[in-house]
């Protein structure tokens, strides 16, 4: 899976682009068809700011995003991965089932 790391309007640390890096990386164990994902970092405000995670996934056929505020970066990464990791889960079901339901149409014609 290729990741991409941008930060809007600041530089982040390593030790911030490695955490967010591993947490996204965690979701191949969802599911492994993830192709691209692109994790974009960015501040609201300026005193007391918040932080904002966007995550976006490219899987075959689709794109799932994620957006998530909060007072510390990784508390808004670790939402928005866990909005994907649902998300992945719905896609992944939705596969099987289609699935499932081609074998059908396809042993109904024999």
């Amino acid at each position: 899976m290729d990741i991409k790391i941008t930060a809007r309007h600041f530089k982040p640390d390593e030790s911030l682009r490695d955490y967010a890096r591993d947490a996204v990386a965690k979701l191949e164990r969802y599911y492994d068809g993830i192709v691209r994902s692109e994790i974009i970092l960015s501040i609201e405000g300026t005193r007391n700011s918040l932080k904002i995670a966007e995550i976006r996934l490219a899987v075959y056929g689709t794109l799932l995003k994620a957006v998530e505020k909060s007072a510390k970066y990784t508390v808004s990464v670790d939402a928005a991965i866990v909005k994907l990791e649902r998300q992945l889960k719905k896609y992944k079901s939705k596969l099987h089932k289609k699935a499932k339901s081609e074998v059908r149409r396809i042993q109904a014609k024999d």
